[in-house]
This record gives structure tokens, sequence and C-alpha cells, in this order.
């Protein structure tokens, strides 16, 4: 499942609309350099305890930037309700116009 995150209301509509795919699947963020940190924030809080997993993606150093930050936020945020945000971090190569794209990719899970 994939959405662009500006927002969380826009994420949560994609997530939703594409909810066909099976619970093994992660829910993936695509992260911008111009995304909003806090509403990535958010969005990764409030997907945690409904999936289980989400993968934040970014392409670019900008994008790396604000997702790093969005996960650290999202960390302290799930904090409160007694979850513990744990984050791996990897490479994905996604489709591009030119062709293929590394992408960083912040694996989140709650432990």
């Amino acid at each position: 499942v994939s959405a662009r995150v500006g927002g969380y209301p826009e994420a949560q509509r994609s997530l939703s609309k594409d909810h066909t795919m099976s619970q093994e699947a992660p829910h993936i963020l695509k992260v911008g350099s111009s995304s909003n940190v806090k509403d990535v924030a958010v969005s990764i809080a409030k997907c945690i305890p409904e999936y289980g997993t989400v993968h934040v993606r970014a392409v670019g150093a900008g994008a790396v930037n604000q997702a790093a930050k969005a996960v650290a936020i999202a960390r302290q945020m799930t904090a409160g309700s007694g979850l513990d945000l744990w984050t791996r971090v990897g490479f994905a190569t996604v489709p591009g116009e030119t062709g293929d794209i590394s992408a960083l990719v912040f694996i989140c899970e709650a432990r």
C-alpha cells in the first residue's frame, strides 16, 4: 500500500482505499524533501498500532532528512501509548522515469 505523505488525512485515505493487500505486506509512506515532518510523524504513529509495520521510503538527501526526523518524532508520540518504536534502515530499488532509483527505507515496528 502506498501513500504520498503531505498530511495525515491524505495518507489515511490512500491506505484505506488500497487495504485489499495482505496483512503481511508492508505499508509504504513516501516522503519527499518538502514533506511536513510532523504530518509524516503523525502518519507513522497512527499506522503502527493498526498495521504493525510501516516502511518510510525516501529518495534524495532532503527526503532522507525529513524521514529521519519524522521517525524520531513518531517514536516520541508512540511512547505515550506504551509502544516502543524500533527502526531498521535499508535500501530499496524503485522504478524511476530514467531507470531504477535507490531509496532509503526506514522500517518502523512497535516492540
